[in-house]
């Protein structure tokens, strides 16, 4: 298929349709939007809560919660609500609305939060792996062993798993329910009824009974679920330490010059217009342009190419990049929030709150389930209580227990982050580090992929692929000047140059009289001869001959995007070099094989359309987006979502980043930048394409264990909350005894933990 450049219908972005909301609400006469932080909210469930609750304020026009961010939206009239009004309502159902002067307490408080989580956890796990040990192996020849399970659980359930049952009563109170509230039930009645049956055994002992007790499923079960959710919280925060790292790239102060003299002053303090000095080495503040000196230009993280871009006067400078050579001088055109390294801090902070919150697939199961368990448990009560057999009280009260606990969501927690931490850690083992639960439940259903070109496909750096000579009598000896002028030239091109000649041994001449010309090359004299490194336009300016051979090689190689760099003497041209970021080994292979399972791979760049097919066609790519900018990385991705294709955007620079964020399964490549590996939920620690494959067919392994655990999950509780709570006794005298009940609940946990290891052994 020959290559071509796709050309796809402009669509309205995300941003554009805001304005059009905007435009929309500025019929609300004066309304305005703030994003406020929220604390408390631990599900969905809450988030529905909290925007419900605003948004039946009076002088609220309309409310959203990031979940994922814990913050709300709110679009709101000032003159008949106030903060404190909104704070007051939010605080009423149990969370806080936290004001932005606040933000930077928020952050503390939020890591500080994260800390507390983690200790509890670790907390939980202590006590719950002896109880459960007793529990299994030690519970009939270890004297006093209910009272020390007893013991050992009670500050499980009053310290660790508090906020469930804190959140339980919040939930009751609004009378809805989530898996807290199942949590917090199960747990809380195992515990109490164990607990009753440790002090008062003779109760049931007396009605010939068995007393059981269940301390090992209480604290297991919490051990447990806290552990998802320090997981959880863990990829919250790698979310934002990639904005914190986006905003990092601006320097906090800058020098500029007021009244003839230079100032230190902080970046707040900068005004338009104001001339700023920048040395060697800094990064450059503020978008602006340059009126005094040249120098290189780091750019790689606003456009993702490697080699710096020379700048000279009128050149046009952006905030975060960086000045590799000598100082020089810029206006400011564009500051604090209008530079395009705050735009793109802004649309990554958008495609991220764009996304649906992660609600996690047990949390809808659960939604459903708990308060059908929970009306299940009261109807056995008073069946068994109104039309049941003596003791019917006891009677009943076992069956409304023994139904609470065969229904404890021990194995439906377990089904998700079992067979997701198998799954991460079999990626890990191979290269694939997976961020959250999310991107591994959706790589498998990708159908197209868009690969950027710089440092995904190619290797990301200069590299000579060519050199042809004329017709020099001395190759050798015009080697060693090559390399020896090349040596002192701080040109980026130089460094492959010297790299290519010194890996072919040539050895170094003494140059006098060197000399480096910005934007032309460099000169030099061996012994009384000069000789020229450079461009082709400082050849034409210098009127130097060139071979018909040297003019059609340049030529070839110009059209296959390569640079051409030219080595003459005073006469004539004695060769030319091509300069190009060349295809890692393995990208062809790799993209051949993602084709051949059905995805539409697309190479994306910000490289003229010439380079872009000559390196698609290389890579055996059939569709392009060439000459793209940073900004249109991401909506290119949104055009494919709109045509209804799940996308999986790969990439390694920060240029990359809304893009990684917009897509639905976003991938970085190990060698890449830090923002793009925190922006991206998977990252390929060796840089290969090939391991894309793996973990495509690592998530379609994990996916498909985790619907097997669901079913096993669920199995047991379709089967035993019937019999729990006595379907079987009108037919054959049979209840469920709730020690039965204990063994096939810690059965349906056994099958799922089980099922999630078969994955170590999967090959991806």
């Amino acid at each position: 298929m020959n290559s071509h450049k796709i050309q796809l219908p402009v669509l309205n972005s995300p941003i554009a349709d805001k304005k059009a909301d905007s435009k929309k609400n500025n019929d609300d006469s004066h309304s305005i939007k703030n994003t406020f932080p929220v604390r408390g909210m631990t599900c969905a469930g809450c988030a529905s809560s909290v925007e419900s609750m605003l948004s039946s304020q009076n002088g609220v026009i309309d409310a959203n919660v990031n979940f994922a961010n814990n913050t709300v939206l709110v679009q709101y009239l000032p003159g008949k609500i106030s903060f404190p009004d909104m704070q007051k309502a939010i605080k009423s159902i149990g969370y806080e609305l936290i004001d932005n002067f606040e933000k930077e307490n928020i952050e503390n408080r939020n890591e500080r939060d994260f800390r507390v989580l983690k200790i509890k956890t670790l907390f939980a796990v202590a006590f719950a792996i002896p109880t459960a040990i007793i529990s299994m192996f030690f519970h009939t020849s270890l004297p006093y062993a209910n009272g020390i399970m007893f013991i050992l659980t009670i500050p499980v359930m009053i310290w660790s798993g508090q906020s469930f049952f804190v959140n339980a009563y919040k939930q009751a109170k609004h009378r809805t329910s989530n898996m807290d509230t199942l949590v917090a039930l199960s747990t809380g009645i195992a515990f109490l009824f164990s607990a009753f049956n440790t002090i008062y055994p003779e109760f049931f002992i007396s009605r010939g009974l068995e007393p059981h007790v269940y301390f090992e499923s209480a604290a297991v079960i919490i051990a447990m679920i806290l552990f998802g959710k320090t997981l959880e919280e863990g990829a919250k925060s790698r979310t934002s330490t990639a904005i914190k790292k986006l905003m990092g790239l601006q320097p906090k102060t800058l020098r500029v010059i007021r009244d003839s003299q230079e100032f230190e002053v902080s970046i707040a303090d900068v005004q338009i217009g104001e001339i700023i000095v920048i040395r060697p080495g800094e990064k450059i503040p503020v978008d602006g342009k340059i009126i005094l000196g040249s120098s290189f230009v780091d750019e790689s993280m606003i456009s993702g190419e490697p080699i710096p871009v020379e700048k000279n006067i009128a050149s046009f400078v952006y905030a975060g990049t960086i000045n590799q050579k000598s100082s020089f001088q810029i206006r400011a055109e564009k500051v604090g929030s209008d530079t395009m390294l705050a735009q793109i801090i802004k649309m990554v902070q958008e495609a991220q709150g764009s996304k649906a919150p992660i609600q996690k697939l047990v949390d809808k199961i659960a939604g459903v389930f708990v308060p059908v368990v929970i009306v299940t448990s009261l109807i056995a009560f008073f069946i068994w209580y109104f039309v049941g057999p003596e003791p019917a009280f006891t009677r009943g009260m076992l069956a409304m227990i023994t139904v609470l606990i065969i229904a404890c969501p021990c194995a439906l927690g377990l089904a998700t982050p079992t067979a997701i931490m198998v799954g991460v850690g079999k990626g890990a083992e191979n290269g694939i580090l997976i961020k959250d639960a999310e991107s591994l439940e959706l790589a498998y259903k990708v159908t197209a992929i868009v690969l950027d070109k710089t440092g995904t496909i190619t290797k990301g750096e200069a590299v000579v692929t060519d050199i042809v000579w004329g017709d020099s009598i001395n190759n050798k000896l015009h080697e060693s000047i090559l390399l020896s002028l090349e040596k002192h030239s701080e040109h980026p091109l130089a460094e492959a140059v010297v790299k290519k000649l010194q890996e072919q041994n040539v050895q170094h001449v003494l140059i006098t009289e060197f000399r480096s010309i910005t934007g032309i090359g460099v000169r030099g004299k061996f012994e009384g001869n000069e000789f020229f490194v450079g461009s082709e336009k400082s050849v034409e300016e210098s009127r130097i001959k060139i071979s018909e051979l040297l003019i059609r090689r340049a030529d070839e190689f110009k059209s296959a995007g390569k640079t051409v760099v030219y080595f003459s003497n005073e006469k004539k041209v004695l060769a030319i070099l091509a300069v190009a970021d060349v295809i890692k080994d393995t990208s062809k292979k790799a993209i051949d094989d993602l084709k051949n399972i059905g995805l539409d791979v697309y190479m994306i760049t910000g490289d003229h359309e010439k380079t872009a097919s000559a390196i698609a066609k290389d890579a055996g790519i059939d569709r392009y987006f060439a000459e793209v900018l940073p900004f249109e990385k991401a909506t290119r991705v949104r055009e494919l979502q709109a045509q209804g294709k799940i996308v999986a955007m790969v990439g390694d620079g920060i240029n990359d980043s809304e893009a990684l964020a917009q897509a639905d399964v976003s991938i970085a490549m190990g060698k890449g930048t830090d923002i793009a590996m925190d922006v991206a939920k998977i990252t390929l620690m060796k840089s290969d394409l090939e391991h894309i494959l793996g973990a495509i067919k690592l998530s379609k392994a994990t996916v498909a264990t985790i619907r097997q655990n669901l079913f096993w999950a669920f199995i047991y509780n379709l089967i035993g909350i019937p019999i729990a709570a006595g379907v079987l006794y009108p037919f054959f005298g049979f209840t469920l005894d709730p020690m039965i009940a204990g063994t096939a609940m810690a059965m349906s946990s056994v099958s799922v933990v089980s099922n999630s290891l078969r994955l170590k052994n999967q090959k991806i």
